[in-house]
């Protein structure tokens, strides 16, 4: 979804207003919708950063932008896509995730991120035992009695003879954790981990899985953040004859000989995201990448500038050079991630409970007669089958009322029909099922019914809603009118390319080999083997052996303007006199030039299928605009000018 949307801000998105109609502030109208002069300038002041082209700036040109995007909102409603299903569960599936932001309660969620920033600042490492046992068994006695007996004998056995002992992977798991942090682990298990002594095991406590203990083996400060650059060379490459391997110990040597880091990275490296700047990688965090072995070496440096051995992962070789290491960022800095993750993570039930809380004394909330032991009389083993359907005859008695809302004992039944899949295969006893969904059913009702009134009561909510209602709505108007037209007109396409053949072409290219040093010598003596006819395999030979690496030769065929080419390159087929560039000396033999020369259909299709659209989408409007009467009020577009200017 979140690709729809970017898609949709590129195309002038923006938050379309709910405010009242002021006839003499009229900017203009599209058939029978008008636009205020306030709603265009808060959408225009608001999207003036994402604004690349200048001349979109201008208020004539963005006037016409804005007129086309309501022309698509017409559009949309006249062919009723924003009726249609997928339409509707998508925005159901944002409005959930925006309703997150605004369903909590700020207390404490305030409180639950300052305990996890707390946490944050340290790893710990631990081992537990694990006695499993369904999450709505009654009669946990056994499992209890159990893990009681475990934590016994490893206070005088020791921890871990006892859980590699006791270990069967099937209903007692015995596990070596590791360090880990805040958020790694379910919320109540994290919590007796983080309150446990270094040496000390836990008591026995419960969590979704069943009953733990833990032993605590050691609490380090966290590692904080750490800056580094790094050289890789991908595991697969284009060339054959490149040994990932050789070629990184061949890079090894040259930092040991004193040659620049950043220059042998903007050569060398195959990271191209990070190559053309000497390397240097975004800070990161203990426990952040998905590479354990890059990290701990990155953590393992201790001075600036210092360099690594070459090392393996499952990406390539690397070489990695410190280039900063901070502590733990400051609260208030982690607050907005933090405040994230704790409400996507399971303390966002005990946020949940507060709220509802708090929801009962907001609204009218009237308890009436629950009768729940009505329940157990029509409830059959078929529940635990998923077979179990409420009954035709089933009694319609109110439960309770938020304001005007009734709740019944029928959309109680339907709640348990609905839920059923939640204990399949299991057999828990009536009275605990029935009375844990009541407490679900009324609280889930509360929240609901907050959630469904929140557009009415919070205008910022409205505000961003509405933005992606429409954004959507507009992503599948141009999907079927514009995007998947181009896409499927073969014949369209062809045409296209054929009448605009020229606008597409290749751009000057080299096949070419280079000598790369930071020696000037080296470099002048590779000069002159090439002068002298040297293949360069034997350059290569004797220039470079186990205990040097004098150059590094590097083969390929690149465009006039690529990166490792010097920009005053003389494009003559022979050899070159020696650059000085991304710093380091080269010298280049150019095998061949390969002139520009025009793109097949297949090699310009992506351009030529973007071109294509463009077209289709300009003939669209111009069609928009003769369905929909648009009237513009030349006198509030004066006053709209002198405002913005």
């Amino acid at each position: 979804m979140f690709k729809k949307i970017c898609i949709v801000i590129w195309l002038f998105i923006s938050v379309v207003g709910n405010a009242q109609i002021n006839n003499d502030e009229v900017l203009f109208s599209v058939e029978n919708t008008p636009i205020t002069i306030s709603e265009f300038k808060r959408v225009y002041n608001k999207n003036l950063d994402l604004v690349k082209d200048e001349s979109q700036k201008d208020i004539d040109n963005y006037l016409q932008l804005y007129i086309n995007y309501q022309l698509k909102l017409k559009e949309a409603k006249r062919l009723k896509l924003d009726e249609d299903a997928s339409y509707k569960r998508e925005f159901e599936s944002y409005k959930k995730q925006l309703l997150k932001n605004y369903s909590s309660d700020a207390e404490v969620t305030d409180e639950l991120v300052r305990e996890a920033y707390d946490r944050t600042a340290f790893d710990i490492d631990a081992s537990h035992i694990l006695v499993r046992i369904d999450p709505s068994e009654r009669d946990t006695t056994l499992a209890y009695n159990k893990i009681k007996t475990f934590r016994e004998r490893a206070l005088t056995e020791g921890f871990e003879n006892v859980r590699a002992l006791v270990h069967d992977g099937q209903t007692i798991y015995g596990e070596q954790l590791g360090y880990f942090s805040a958020f790694k682990m379910v919320y109540e298990f994290e919590s007796v981990a983080y309150n446990t002594k270094v040496g000390e095991v836990s008591q026995p406590f419960r969590t979704q899985f069943g009953y733990h203990i833990v032993n605590v083996k050691d609490k380090r400060a966290s590692r904080g953040e750490v800056t580094v650059a790094h050289i890789m060379v991908s595991l697969n490459q284009t060339d054959n004859s490149v040994d990932p391997e050789v070629r990184i110990n061949e890079i090894y040597k040259k930092l040991n000989q004193g040659e620049s880091f950043e220059a042998l990275a903007k050569q060398f490296s195959d990271d191209k995201s990070s190559s053309n700047k000497g390397g240097a990688l975004a800070p990161f965090k203990g426990g952040q990448l998905s590479a354990i072995e890059f990290e701990d070496v990155a953590f393992s440096l201790q001075q600036k500038n210092e360099v690594s051995k070459p090392f393996k992962t499952q990406y390539g070789w690397h070489i990695v050079r410190l280039i900063d290491k901070k502590p733990l960022q400051s609260y208030e800095e982690l607050k907005p991630e933090l405040q994230s993750r704790v409400q996507r993570d399971s303390r966002s039930k005990l946020i949940n409970k507060a709220l509802v809380n708090k929801l009962k004394s907001k609204y009218a909330i009237k308890e009436k007669s629950k009768k729940l032991s009505y329940f157990e009389t029509i409830l059959t083993p078929d529940f635990f089958a998923r077979t179990w359907r409420v009954p035709e005859t089933i009694a319609d008695n109110v439960m309770f009322q938020i304001d005007s809302i009734n709740y019944t004992s029928k959309d109680f039944a339907q709640h348990l029909e609905t839920n059923q899949k939640n204990y399949f295969g299991k057999t828990t006893d009536y009275n605990y099922l029935i009375e844990t969904e009541y407490n679900n059913f009324r609280d889930n009702s509360i929240l609901k019914y907050h959630e469904d009134n929140l557009e009415f009561t919070n205008p910022e909510f409205a505000s961003i809603l509405n933005e992606y209602r429409d954004g959507l709505l507009l992503f599948d108007l141009m999907e079927k009118e514009v995007w998947n037209k181009a896409m499927k007109d073969s014949v369209g396409l062809l045409n296209y390319y054929r009448n605009h053949k020229s606008d597409y072409n290749w751009d000057d290219r080299l096949d070419v080999v280079i000598a790369t040093s930071a020696n000037k010598n080296d470099v002048e003596l590779v000069l002159k083997m090439l002068d002298d006819s040297i293949s360069v395999d034997d350059i290569n030979t004797k220039l470079n052996n186990n205990n040097q690496q004098k150059v590094i030769l590097t083969k390929g065929v690149y465009t006039t303007d690529h990166e490792k080419l010097p920009s005053d390159l003389k494009i003559t087929k022979g050899i070159s006199k020696i650059y000085n560039h991304n710093d380091a000396y080269h010298v280049f033999l150019i095998n061949d030039i390969l002139p520009a020369t025009a793109k097949t259909f297949e090699e310009a299709r992506g351009k030529v299928v973007n071109d294509y659209q463009n077209q289709i989408e300009n003939q669209w409007i111009e069609e928009l605009r003769s369905r929909f009467k648009v009237t513009v009020n030349d006198k509030m577009l004066k006053k709209v000018k002198s405002q913005l200017k």
